[in-house]
């Protein structure tokens, strides 16, 4: 499941190649998204690579190839379609996470909040309230939902709920490093953050975004 700006990036991908036969550069990409900087593209096309919507060719300039059609992209951005009842699964909405400085823990559930079952997959899911700015890069806004499959490891470059000391939640992007890890944002006004690998336990990947309009 993609993220908005992933599949607003494959869609983009799509039509270039299509129109132009290459694929854009990355300058291109970063204008047609609206990103600040190419860090975020990088971001965005590894994405689509590690979930086979795309293939980078090695030793090749503008070497990108769609592997899945756009129409294949079911986008992780929920708008609160109507659905049927039977179509509807329930989340325990754990509060609210920082997209920005960590601010607080995960809590017991405070609500729970009704979404299509096609929006996940197998395994435990949970909701969470945006609260901050630093992965608008990553298409995730200050008051969006998240919805975070429960897991205790991600790979390198994933979106994951960290939690830092058993004390602060954040959302960020996991670094993997020699004996420590970062958590990186999605906005170039944040520094990452880096600690010991004992420091940082995942707590869940980034499954899905709903916005509200």
């Amino acid at each position: 499941m993609l993220t908005r700006k992933q599949s607003e990036l494959l869609t983009y991908l799509s039509d270039h190649m299509q129109q132009h036969d290459v694929p854009p550069s990355f300058d291109e990409m970063r204008d047609a998204l609206g990103l600040a900087s190419k860090s975020g593209v990088h971001r965005l096309v590894s994405g689509l690579e590690e979930r086979g919507y795309i293939r980078r060719l090695a030793n090749r300039a503008r070497a990108i190839e769609i592997l899945k059609p756009v129409t294949a992209a079911a986008s992780g951005v929920v708008t609160r379609a109507v659905e049927t009842a039977s179509n509807l699964v329930s989340l325990p909405l754990l509060g609210r996470i920082a997209a920005g400085t960590p601010i607080e823990a995960l809590s017991d559930p405070t609500n729970h909040l009704e979404i299509p079952a096609s929006m996940i997959g197998s395994g435990e899911h949970f909701a969470l309230e945006i609260v901050g700015d630093s992965m608008m890069g990553a298409g995730i806004l200050d008051g969006d939902t998240v919805v975070i499959q429960r897991a205790e490891t991600a790979r390198h470059g994933e979106i994951v709920v960290a939690l830092i000391n058993q004390q602060e939640a954040t959302l960020k992007t996991l670094l993997k490093e020699p004996g420590r890890v970062g958590l990186e944002a999605a906005n170039p006004r944040y520094e990452t953050r880096y600690f010991s690998t004992g420091e940082v336990e995942v707590q869940g990947k980034l499954a899905g975004l709903i916005r509200n309009y």
